[in-house]
């Protein structure tokens, strides 16, 4: 016999939009508004910690007043300041409680945290960052990160994690550049779309970040203008967005700061909602990036008061106000009374945020806000400190296997590996830089202990971090290492010099560790709002290298870094190169199982390394005119170019061959080739497709990624990678703002990156121009045929 409800909204029994449905018709108005913004309890009001504007927008928040109209969410219960995990969860546990009981419908917050590279909270695994995860070119190591990630947060009662961040790298300047997975939308959007389905398969809601255009600010300033065509939109920007969407399905969506030609994309309704909503079909929550709202009166000048704020926000498709209430508080309240908001746009928003709950299980009559690992403990502080492990063993091995996965090896003079069969092994290391002995030298700005433990040095960072020295005299045991500071990340002092020369000269080997600090706001030279305004190695770094490199020991030069940087003479000069962005509480173990031979690299670039410091912005996606031509002085290819990597292995590539000649323009081609392990140890290789369009109606890219493939082999090993391509991915914007396909000749490349295509095959797309939409298909079908060596040169 069915149990009456009181309630309707937690009668399961009920389809969900009449449950909904009956809240909305039950709440006042303050009510309403109350699920429409987050609380942010314990945040600094001194602008100091997190953000500027923090100040202006955080006061004290008075929860007697609050709670009885209910809250819509909670703001980083655990990223605010260091708790342990067991106390912070009986914390949040007690407080959701309260706002049950105290509230007329008993309606519980959603908690949310950043999850950017790992669970933003105290003591919680610190995995590399998203520049990394780009590198590895594996999205399925990437899901089981985020599934891991996503149970993390889950065991301690959050909600929803704000990430991923699917921003495009136009300009390798712009400060967060390490947020991003690089400066490709097909790769973006495929890794991307892994993360979150990892994140929503462990009930996590996913939040994409930031919609849209935030990376291509002018001149790579954080929060800058954006001025770009409605075609590099289209194409390059809001791809990754779409794909994420479609193959991932988060439940949320977050605003971008920046304005689009002179409109604030948190006021845009044809973004947030005729796109997104309309044509995408996304029916989650859209949330204000932190402040977003406010931002419209304050820094883009459209609104003259925040009650305007508030209502074009809502109007156009903004449902949740973030981190705390602001806008969304009496301003809102006041757009109602005078009229110009339409309560009916308030509803349109509860609807979205009631139905989430609901999805989640907060409105369910038998909600437990006890999380399950403390459902057994008493609700006592003591009982439960220590009792959750947010860093067991099994988190930092796979962060160990990303970041090994993750680091390039952009050069190699054959130095490297210093150990292994027919080497002996350096008996004197000298370790130089910055980077050396800085245990937060793999850390990105998000971070936990670099993103708010710097604010609270006595709790500890809470997670073990073992500098690049650290590693280094663990993977060499037998090696005398001496290190040696040499310069600071961007102090520019060169007094340090004679001494790091010294311990060059006397080395069999050096380690040059450069590279970047994370930081927030001007704190470090990478990160949110630490905009470079070229991409020289910060400080005196360039001109440590040069000096280390005239001292003739072999160097290999170590990047820990937020962004690639110039390199000086150094692809001409050092021992080898490696390439690590912010790779996580391992990336310094990967780094020296790297330089000993005992992990053999595998990353490849994401994001081009460029030859001069000031040809930025550019970009591999580029059309003809953006290459080295006569009637320019500035030449910007790349030193490194996108998808380049090097391995500890030899493969040979066969013959790249095609099954058509010509397809019509909603057919598909195959293109295969055969790659095989010629040398003495394990390795992967990166099958890289791009498409080339000689002659198209639009300006197009030269060269544009639309397929990868990640084949490990062992010696003696060969495989058949092919790919089907459907015409779908020649597609793209037409002059009249269309998606189409159109007929004639099209190149598809494979090869090792974007500049060394080891062979193509040429096809005609005959027939119309057919014109596509979002539901075209998005990936080619890929098989990789594995067989022994012998068997390839008998095939």
């Amino acid at each position: 016999m069915m149990m009456d409800h009181p309630r309707p909204w937690q009668d399961a029994s009920l389809p969900a939009a009449e449950r909904v449905e009956s809240l909305v018709a039950a709440l006042t108005l303050d009510e309403k508004i109350a699920q429409l913004y987050g609380v942010w309890v314990g945040a600094s009001a001194d602008g100091g910690d997190v953000a500027p504007n923090q100040h202006e927008m955080i006061g004290d928040i008075d929860l007697d007043a609050l709670v009885p109209k209910g809250l819509g969410q909670l703001t980083r219960p655990f990223g605010t300041a260091p708790v342990d995990p067991g106390v912070g969860a009986l914390s949040l546990a007690r407080t959701q409680r309260r706002i049950v009981a105290e509230s007329r419908f008993g309606i519980p917050a959603l908690a949310h945290e950043e999850c950017l590279a790992g669970f933003a909270a105290w003591g919680a695994t610190a995995y590399p960052v998203p520049l990394s995860w780009g590198a590895t070119f594996d999205p399925g190591l990437i899901e089981r990160m985020s599934r891991r990630i996503g149970d993390d947060l889950r065991r301690v009662g959050v909600h929803q994690g704000l990430a991923p961040v699917l921003d495009v790298v136009r300009d390798a300047r712009w400060g967060r550049v390490e947020e991003t997975m690089g400066e490709d939308p097909y790769l973006i959007g495929t890794v991307g779309a892994a993360y979150v389905r990892g994140l929503e398969s462990a009930g996590i809601v996913a939040t994409l970040k930031h919609f849209v255009g935030y990376s291509a600010s002018k001149a790579g300033r954080n929060l800058a203008p954006v001025s770009v065509g409605p075609r590099e939109l289209a194409d390059v920007l809001l791809p990754p967005f779409e794909m994420v969407l479609r193959e991932g399905r988060p439940r949320s969506v977050m605003n971008a700061y920046t304005d689009i030609d002179g409109v604030p994309t948190a006021a845009d309704a044809a973004l947030l909602t005729d796109l997104l909503r309309g044509v995408w079909g996304f029916e989650g929550t859209v949330v204000a990036d932190y402040f977003a709202i406010a931002f419209l009166q304050t820094l883009h000048g459209t609104a003259g008061s925040l009650a305007d704020a508030a209502a074009a926000a809502l109007e156009a498709g903004i449902d949740v106000e973030l981190p705390t209430v602001h806008a969304f508080g009496a301003p809102l309240v006041e757009a109602v009374a005078d009229g110009r908001l339409d309560v009916a746009v308030i509803d349109r928003a509860l609807r979205r945020v009631l139905a989430q709950k609901l999805e989640l299980g907060l409105l369910d009559a038998d909600w437990d806000a006890t999380p399950p690992a403390l459902r057994d403990l008493a609700d006592d502080i003591d009982a439960v400190r220590g009792t959750i492990d947010l860093d067991p063993p099994a988190n930092r091995a796979l962060a160990a296997e990303i970041a090994e996965r993750a680091i390039v090896l952009l050069h190699n003079d054959g130095t490297l590996p210093l150990t292994g069969p027919g080497r002996t092994a350096p008996a004197r290391i000298a370790v130089i830089g910055p980077n050396a002995d800085d245990r937060f030298a793999v850390l990105g700005c998000y971070s936990f202990p670099a993103h708010v433990g710097v604010h609270h040095p006595e709790s500890g960072d809470g997670i073990a971090l073992p500098t690049l020295v650290e590693s280094l005299r663990a993977e060499f045991p037998d090696a005398s290492i001496s290190h040696v500071h040499g310069t600071s990340v961007d102090g520019g002092e060169t007094d340090g010099f004679a001494e790091a020369v010294a311990a060059a000269s006397e080395a069999d080997v050096v380690v040059l560790a450069l590279g970047d600090r994370a930081g927030l706001f001007g704190r470090g030279t990478s990160g949110e709002g630490c905009d470079a305004e070229s991409l020289a190695l910060p400080g005196a770094q360039g001109a440590l290298l040069e000096a280390v490199l005239d001292a003739g020991t072999p160097t290999v030069v170590t990047l820990l870094a937020g962004r690639p940087y110039t390199l000086g003479t150094a692809p001409e000069r050092a021992a080898g190169i490696l390439e690590a962005f912010f790779a996580g509480e391992e990336g310094t173990r990967a780094l020296a199982g790297i330089l000993s031979g005992r992990v053999s690299p595998s990353g490849r670039l994401p994001v081009s390394v460029p030859a001069s410091a000031g040809v930025h912005p550019s970009t591999y996606l580029a059309s003809p005119l953006a290459q080295r031509n006569g009637v320019s002085s500035i030449d910007p290819t790349a030193r490194y170019p996108f998808g380049h990597g090097l391995t500890y292995t030899s493969f040979e590539w066969g013959d790249v061959s095609g099954d058509a000649s010509a397809v019509p323009t909603d057919g598909e081609v195959a293109v295969q080739v055969r790659i095989a392990n010629a040398g003495d140890r394990t390795g992967a290789e990166v099958v890289q497709l791009y498409l080339h369009d000689p002659v198209a109606s639009i300006v197009r890219p030269v060269q544009r990624l639309i397929g990868f493939a990640r084949v490990e082999l062992a010696p003696g090993e060969a495989a058949d990678v092919r790919f089907v391509v459907p015409a779908d991915l020649a597609s793209f914007t037409s002059r009249d703002g269309e998606r189409i396909v159109e007929p004639g000749e099209l190149v598809l490349g494979l090869g090792r990156s974007s500049a060394d295509l080891v062979g193509s095959h040429r096809v005609e797309l005959t027939g119309a121009v057919r014109r596509v939409d979002h539901t075209r298909r998005l990936h080619p079908e890929v098989t990789v045929e594995r067989l022994t060596l012998e068997a390839s040169v008998t095939a």
